[in-house]
Order: C-alpha cells, then structure tokens, then sequence
C-alpha cells in the first residue's frame, strides 16, 4: 500500500496541533511542534472504524490512507483501532470484521494530555511501555531524540511494524519485546516512564526503573473505573502522586502478544426484590469523578450492561465476584428503582459512595491522590479531608 508523503500532509498535521492546543491538551511549544512535525499517518495507514453492515451485524470496517479524505481522518482526535483478537475476529464482509479490539492508536488529546503531564525536560531518559503504532514513541524522539527514547511492547510483530515506520519517519529510537510489566531489558533507569496500557495495579519492576525524583504516568484499571494517575518516586520507593484532570482509558497489558484472557463469571441468581432509588444510570454515566469514587468504596465490583432477553431494556448493571448483582435501567419509566439479585447491600454501598461525593461538594478527579507503598500495596485519598481506601494489591 502506498502512504502519502510528509508534505502532503502537513496541513493536517498543524490543524491537529492547532486544535489540540485550543481544546488545552497542549500547552507547551515543545508539545505544539512535535505535533505539528509527527505524521499520523505514516503509523496507522490501515485501521478499523465500527459500523453497522446491511446484514445489521455491527462490524470493524477497515480504512486505508488512499485519499484526502481518508488522509484527513487519520487527523482527527479520535482513537483509531488498529488490530483485532485473532481468537474473536471474523471476516464478515470484504473488509469488514467482527471481534475485540487488541491494539489502537490513541486519542491525540489523551496522549497530549499524559505528555505533557509526564513533564519531561531536555535530557531525561524515557520508558515508553506499549510501542503500538509507535506514533507516541515518535512524538517522543520528536521533543527528546531517539537516543533518550526506549519502548517496549508485547507484540513482536508490532515492535517490528513500529520500528519500519518509525525508521521511514527519520526516527530510530530503542525499541524491545517483551511484558511491559516486567522489568525493561536493561540496566538503565529513566527519568520518566509512560504506560500507554492499563494495570489494575503499578509493577514493582515500573518502581524499580524510575530513578529517585522521576515520574511515572499510567492508567490504573480499578474495576468499576479506572484513571490516570502522575506519581512521583521517593528515594525510599514509595511512589505518591494524583489523578490526572487527563481522563482516559487503555486496553489492560497483556502477557500474550495477540490476545486477552477471557475472565470468568459465576453464575448471577434469580431477582430477590426492587425497590426506590436515587442513583440512576444517567448520574453514573455521566459522572466519572462518581464512577471513580465507586471503584474506591466497591472492590472487586465491576459495570455490564445487560439486556433483558424478553424486553429488549438495557440496564446499567454493577455485579461481583460472588454473584450477587444490582441494576437501574438506562432508559424508560424505571429509571429510578433498582433490581437486584443476592446480596442487597451492593447497591446500598453504591448509594453510600454518592452521598459521600455529593456531601463533599462533588469533587473532581485531581482531588484524590494515589500511593503505592514500598510492598506494593495501594492507597487512594480525598485530598481536602483525607478520606481514604485501600486497593486491592
């Protein structure tokens, strides 16, 4: 396939920069130029956009960079899937797949936001963990020089994709194999590391490599929600830091190169009763900060949507390990009384999280700090009162 040169593209590439300047994900000159001199597309000139076929079947329809129009796509601030799970993927039509989405480029104003949080400075050393298409990892060598930049991805087969098109795009950073959560195969340590994938919980070895004072930027999975999070070692390990006011979500890091493993549910029982409440789907959804103190207070739980085989209704569903589950629809005359099986106090401990955050003027989510202690356990904060919750290891 023939991808359109640099120049072709660089009115694009400064509107990019332009409007993510305008909308505050950048606010650094160094950040506005590397923008404005990474082409996009050079590393994803084929990805994946869902639709609805006209079998009606909901489908991953491929896309090239072969025309203005597609070219100015690449463009926008959206994410773009770039591989689907072997294990799920379907070929349904021509070029058009069902299946789980295993890699993606990201949102340009996410990956805006965590750069400019990571705060480097001339001369600081990075770990990129989660090479991908390699366009952050250019973006990097664009503000840094290939010789400061190392990223490491699980995939063989992306590291190698990434490392032609970062060598056609003039940059030839270090880049490796392996499990990011491991520790990176060298001696080094950095004075910044970035995970462009998600843990449930920040890796000893990331601690381990981040020199004394450095920061690391990631995305830490916590059920319900999940955040980003900009921690800074101590000289003892302890790593303390915030959540972003960046807000965003990766696909979790894998051990395997191709795909995730499937997790295990136990069977849900039958509805035990119905009643009242206040806190519909439509306060969840649309507040994250609130979906996040729910993480806090409600480990182990996590969000489905589920849909009533008789009705067609969709419902916002929490559920647990044990079984027990609770849900309010997401639409109709309902929305106010919750269904639940099992245990009645789940949906009780998520009334007593909203209370709390509405009680406490509804805090955003940089109110709340994170710490991983020195044995790997984790703690968040509300940093006004000092509330706190520990997380799961």
């Amino acid at each position: 396939m023939s991808v359109p040169g640099r120049d072709v593209a660089r009115p694009y590439m400064a509107t990019l920069a332009e409007e993510l300047g305008k909308a505050g994900a950048i606010h650094t000159q160094e950040w506005a130029d590397a923008f404005a001199t990474v082409p996009r597309h050079v590393f994803v000139p084929q990805w994946y956009e869902q639709e609805t076929n006209y079998r009606g079947i909901t489908v991953w329809r491929q896309r090239s960079v072969g025309d203005d129009e597609a070219l100015a796509a690449v463009y926008r601030d959206v994410t773009l899937v770039t591989g689907l799970d072997p294990a799920t993927a379907k070929q349904v039509d021509e070029d058009a797949w069902t299946g789980m989405p295993t890699s993606s480029s990201t949102l340009p104003s996410l990956m805006a936001g965590m750069l400019e949080d990571l705060g480097v400075q001339d001369g600081h050393r990075v770990l990129e963990v989660g090479t991908g298409t390699g366009y952050n990892t250019a973006l990097l060598c664009a503000r840094l020089g290939d010789e400061r930049v190392h990223s490491l991805d699980v995939d063989q087969a992306l590291v190698d994709a990434a490392q032609e098109r970062l060598r056609d795009a003039g940059y030839v950073p270090h880049l490796m194999a392996g499990d990011g959560t491991q520790l990176c195969p060298t001696a080094q340590t950095f004075d910044r590391i970035i995970a462009t994938c998600s843990v449930p919980s920040i890796p000893a070895a990331w601690i381990e490599q981040l020199r004394p004072g450095g920061v690391l930027v990631a995305d830490v999975a916590l059920g319900i929600e999940g955040g980003l999070v900009r921690l800074s070692r101590g000289a003892d390990g302890l790593a303390r830091g915030f959540f972003t006011t960046t807000a965003g979500r990766f696909m979790p890091a894998r051990s395997d190169a191709l795909t995730h493993p499937v997790p295990e549910h136990p069977e849900r029982p039958p509805s035990t009763g119905a009643r009242p409440t206040g806190l519909t789907a439509a306060e969840i959804r649309g507040n994250y900060p609130l979906r996040l103190v729910l993480a806090f207070q409600m480990p182990g739980t996590e969000v489905v949507y589920y849909v009533d085989d008789s009705t067609g209704e969709m419902s916002f569903q929490l559920q647990r390990g044990d079984g027990s589950w609770a849900r309010v629809p997401l639409a109709g005359d309902n929305q106010g009384m919750v269904t639940f099986g099992g245990d009645e106090g789940l949906w009780k401990q998520a009334e007593a999280a909203w209370e709390w955050w509405y009680n406490v003027g509804r805090p955003e989510q940089d109110r709340f700090g994170y710490a991983r202690e020195t044995d790997g356990s984790a703690y968040v904060w509300h940093l006004h009162d000092g509330t706190r919750w520990n997380l799961a290891s």
